[in-house]
């Protein structure tokens, strides 16, 4: 079995990204003479999302992370015995969450417009609930864009927003 690590590079649109963050860090604390560095990646979903939702703020719009993955519920109880030994009994349970199913990951505003961003790294692709979110988005007028690495995201970004 072979199995190549390929090493991560960044992406111009991510040192953008970073040269960005450090700029707007310098500006709101001026009087600090090192500031940690303000580092990306997008070679992960989780990565990806955070590089999206930082551009986005730092270009002045507002965007959040939508979770819609439910929560645990915890049924366990604790008790000691008579030996004096400490045992716990029951069960956690998952309830799903309130939100809609097949939710993007990312709901921004931009330029006044509702944009929803799907995040899909690697292999990752669309279920149908996500295709039938992504239709009702649409045919409401929003926008709905799928990104896979920031850099596709940025050059999306440039040609539909640039200021």
């Amino acid at each position: 079995m072979n199995t190549t690590n390929v090493r991560y590079c960044k992406s111009p649109a991510v040192k953008m990204l970073e040269t960005l963050a450090m700029d707007e860090a310098r500006r709101r604390y001026p009087t600090v003479p090192y500031l940690a560095p303000r580092t990306f990646r997008d070679d992960t979903a989780n990565g990806l999302t955070k590089c999206i939702i930082a551009f986005l703020k730092l270009e002045g719009w507002q965007a959040e992370r939508i979770n819609t993955t439910g929560r645990p519920v915890n049924h366990t109880k604790s008790y000691t015995d008579v030996m004096g030994v400490r045992r716990t009994i029951g069960r956690f349970e998952w309830v799903y969450g309130t939100g809609t199913r097949g939710s993007a990951d990312i709901s921004a505003t931009i330029a006044g417009r509702s944009v929803k961003i799907e995040v899909k790294a690697g292999k990752d692709r669309q279920s149908d609930h996500q295709r039938e979110y992504q239709r009702q988005v649409e045919a409401a007028g929003g926008i709905y864009v799928i990104a896979r690495n920031f850099q596709q995201f940025n050059d999306w970004y440039a040609q539909n927003f640039s200021k």
